[in-house]
């Protein structure tokens, strides 16, 4: 039976690192703020295997000996961290060590069943080198242990015999030996969030190479460790509101102060409003995206039971979700998206004569693409009560339009993962629409209030930054000398919300020192200006709509122009204000994405421009901001394929004047 159990732990064992190395691609995307120090906590069950030979405990000796023996008892620890960069770190736990357990049972020469346990703990002290070999989540470390005895007692039973309770002989004060191990951090925190938390579930060997405890017997102890981690770390902020020392006093002792080619501007808001009721049509994603390895509908949709569907309508979405849309970010559409099978159950049942085709497409297996939509169309079926002769399915290996291009080698597990899905497809304007090329359900009206809106944003820009400089920062400087930074940047484009800058003041004037490096060493220092201005507190009211794209390097905004002239341009009136920003997921290079979104932005502005020209409108003022991949001001998290699909966007935000 103990044979069985080891096994079983091993098994175990070998099944925790499976799963972290498979982990490990989780977060090789991951931008987060990375604090330096991590402090926390961590449990885990020590599983104690004992080899040599035991029989001399103290004064007492058993009549037969002991060798093997194992048992899982408890381990816990304080620990801290020490992260100086993505590679190469430090780790240090102060352990409660138990290294107890039982050995296996002997006969005495009486043919007397006898066993021996013990009760054998330590004050463990574990300092480790801690490698994050791929700058991704997975870790492995490695280093040497101290433990320093608290308890030694031991239970001898022999059969007909009175049960000796007694301690160790020649128990070593402190033991030396070694480990290795590996573990996984998983972010429990938003990536911008200062203060970030992780679960870091762990699995690590204890060597037997000094882990004696005695110092007359050959007993020797190895242990195989799998637990998990619970740690806490405080990433530094970008913006400090206090420094002694000005960015002209900086530039003055640099060696190498020198102007270049570099244009700097800076584009303050007209006004500073601090938040927006925002009416937003909500395209919904015709897709519903599967777990790898799995057909089954993953739980993050909404499915109801029969009862609640009888009464769920599409219109109930608008007044029940979180009205937060700060920081750009938008958990509330998520909220809707997530409801993709009830609305379209629901716009099933109120259109009697529509039909859809469900296609599941799984990685080079059609047939369980095909079983993918057939659980979509058994939801429907048996939750919604639509006839089985309205919905057909079919398989295939890759959808219409795949992620993953011929001869792609890069990020191809983000790729796959998007290309694992059921899309929707139908004829019926009730059910879809097509919109440049780009299929989605009829989108749904959402209200909300958006706080710290674009247009109320400071734009920073510098032609070619991300080309000449190897990095620039901007230093604000009100009247009474109160400073400001922000940064270091690389990109071409920074922002920072207005309503922060002016902090608890209702206006300001304020001087503009942009402190950059090039790339050859040298110094550059350009200087502006910018006032600003807070709106009171009465709300403005805006319009928004958005712009899908599918992972094809073909698609342009051109393919948007008819739904830009006849959608868009109507609702913007003579003086309003529009704000276009272009973003992408985080597939791709960097400098791409960039380029792409700004590309994107850029077309769009023209377009609307020449429509609103056309129609004889007047004083519209634009604003088109490229955020290309970037993680603080993207619409939505890249966890997801789903987010990273909402991701791949150019957002327009109509302010119509007050």
């Amino acid at each position: 039976m103990k044979q069985v159990n080891t096994f079983k732990l091993k098994i175990t064992f070998l099944f925790l690192i499976l799963a972290f190395a498979g982990g490990a691609s989780y977060s090789q995307v991951e931008k987060r703020v990375q604090p330096v120090w991590w402090f926390g906590e961590s449990v885990a069950g020590n599983f104690n295997f004992y080899r040599g030979t035991t029989q001399q405990l103290n004064g007492f000796s058993t009549p037969t000996a002991f060798h093997k023996g194992e048992t899982v008892l408890p381990y816990a620890s304080i620990l801290a961290e020490y992260r100086p960069n993505k590679v190469v770190g430090g780790m240090l736990n102060v352990a409660y060590d138990n290294r107890g357990g039982s050995f296996e049972g002997v006969l005495a020469p009486c043919n007397c069943p006898a066993t021996l346990s013990t009760n054998l703990s330590y004050i463990s002290v574990e300092p480790s080198l801690r490698i994050t070999p791929f700058s991704s989540a997975f870790y492995v470390f490695a280093g040497p242990t101290m433990g320093i005895n608290i308890s030694r007692s031991f239970v001898y039973k022999q059969d007909k015999q009175v049960d000796r309770r007694e301690d160790w002989s020649d128990v070593r004060k402190t033991v030396f030996s070694a480990q290795a191990g590996a573990g996984i951090d998983i972010p429990l925190s938003k990536k911008a969030t200062i203060a970030q938390m992780t679960l870091s579930p762990f699995a690590s060997f204890q060597t037997n190479l000094g882990q004696a405890p005695r110092a007359d017997q050959s007993w020797s102890i190895y242990t195989f460790r799998a637990g998990i981690a619970l740690k806490i770390g405080v990433g530094k902020k970008n913006v400090s509101n206090k420094t002694n020392e000005p960015i002209t006093q900086m530039a003055t002792t640099a060696v190498g102060l020198k102007e270049t080619d570099v244009t700097f501007t800076t584009r303050p808001p007209k006004e500073v409003p601090p938040f927006r009721e925002v009416k937003e049509t909500f395209p919904i994603r015709n897709s519903v995206f599967f777990n790898i390895g799995s057909a089954e509908i993953p739980n993050r949709y909404i499915q109801l039971s029969q009862a609640d569907a009888a009464s769920f309508k599409e219109g109930q979405l608008q007044q029940s979700q979180p009205q937060n849309l700060s920081k750009g970010r938008s958990a509330r559409q998520l909220a809707i998206y997530y409801n993709i099978l009830n609305i379209l159950g629901d716009r099933l049942r109120e259109n009697p004569s529509a039909n859809i085709t469900l296609v599941g497409s799984s990685d080079k297996n059609p047939t369980e693409g095909k079983l993918m939509a057939e659980n979509v169309k058994h939801y429907l079926v048996s939750v919604y009560g639509i006839d089985v002769m309205r919905i057909a399915t079919e398989g295939r290996d890759k959808p219409v339009v795949p992620s993953e291009q011929p001869g792609a080698t890069k990020e191809l597990t983000l790729l796959r993962e998007g290309d694992r899905r059921v899309d929707i497809e139908s004829t019926s304007p009730e059910l879809l629409i097509q919109i440049g090329g780009t299929s989605s359900l009829r989108p749904i009206q959402i209200t909300a209030i958006q706080e710290d809106p674009l247009d109320s944003y400071v734009l920073f820009d510098i032609d070619s930054a991300s080309t000449l400089l190897k990095s620039w920062r901007v230093q604000i400087i009100d009247k009474n000398g109160v400073i400001q930074n922000y940064g270091p940047y690389t990109t071409d484009q920074a922002s920072v919300p207005g309503r922060t800058i002016l902090g608890n003041n209702a206006k300001g004037n304020y001087k503009i020192l942009m402190f950059g490096e090039t790339k050859n060493g040298h110094y550059i220092l350009k200087q502006d200006s910018v006032s600003l201005v807070k709106l009171d507190s009465s709300r403005q009211v805006g319009l928004r709509y958005s712009i899908l794209f599918d992972f094809d390097k073909s698609q342009t905004i051109a393919s948007y122009k008819k739904f830009l002239i006849e959608e868009v341009t109507p609702l913007i009136s003579n003086n309003a204000t529009v704000i276009i920003h272009g973003h992408t997921d985080i597939i791709g290079d960097e400098k791409y994405n960039m380029n792409l979104s700004r590309e994107r932005a850029n077309s769009t502005q023209q377009i609307l421009k020449k429509a609103l020209s056309n129609a004889g409108k007047k004083g519209v003022r634009f604003e088109a901001i490229a955020f290309g991949e970037d993680a603080i001001m993207s619409p939505f998290e890249n966890d997801l394929p789903e987010q990273r699909f909402y991701n791949r966007t150019v957002i327009i935000d109509i302010v119509l004047e007050k």
